[in-house]
């Protein structure tokens, strides 16, 4: 399989943080997207932003912007789509996809996604973590993985088939994955989930201390 593109999901409102764009602030004096594309753009044949809005705002970023086609901030799958969209016009088979308040994810994600991938004819894959501690409790002998839905490996063959659901009203990621026998990726959580996002100011100030760990 050929090195994937990678789109960048910042199409969020985030309004546990007050609004406005949380790639845009800071930890260790770089920008929570600045971590993203560092991590990312490496990993993959070309990087895309999802962003609604201006795009005007992101011109200082140095990636094409596309917005959601889907009206009304239709979530993570949106975005989803969007970068598939703008992955076929490059020629693209796949895209990865990574979330923008997300600085620590692992750098070897596109290739262990890949490998997960091997022998399915439309490759779809979702990153895990395990589940530890109280998470593992609560899960009541549940599933004992965290998928993290806005990191993946999707298919530009079933862009349409997503576009259709999303028309349909489906928002929540791991329901059309597993309609399409989607797998997981399993990354380590030690020293700590590398897709932990920051949603809030107390995220942002605990993302501060776990970069002293890298």
């Amino acid at each position: 399989m050929k090195r994937p593109y990678g789109a960048i999901l910042a199409g969020g409102l985030a309004t546990r943080m007050g609004g406005g764009d949380k790639g845009r602030l800071l930890i260790g004096g770089q920008t929570l997207l600045s971590h993203v594309i560092d991590r990312l753009s490496p990993q993959v044949e070309g990087l895309v932003l999802n962003a609604n809005g201006d795009p005007g705002r992101f011109a200082d970023v140095g990636l094409p912007v596309v917005a959601d086609s889907v009206d009304g901030f239709a979530g993570p799958l949106a975005g989803v789509l969007a970068g598939l969209d703008w992955a076929a016009d490059q020629g693209a088979t796949c895209v990865v996809t990574a979330a923008a308040d997300t600085p620590f994810f692992p750098r070897d994600l596109v290739h262990r996604l890949m490998q997960a991938a091997e022998g399915q004819t439309h490759p779809l894959v979702l990153a895990t973590t395990p589940r530890t501690g109280d998470e593992a409790l609560k899960s009541g002998g549940g599933s004992r993985v965290n998928r993290h839905p806005t990191f993946g490996l999707w298919p530009v063959a079933l862009r349409d088939d997503l576009r259709a659901a999303l028309k349909d009203g489906l928002r929540k990621v791991v329901l059309w994955t597993d309609n399409h026998n989607g797998r997981e990726a399993l990354f380590s959580a030690d020293p700590f989930d590398p897709f932990f996002n920051v949603n809030t100011p107390e995220d942002l100030a605990k993302a501060q201390k776990m970069l002293a760990l890298l």
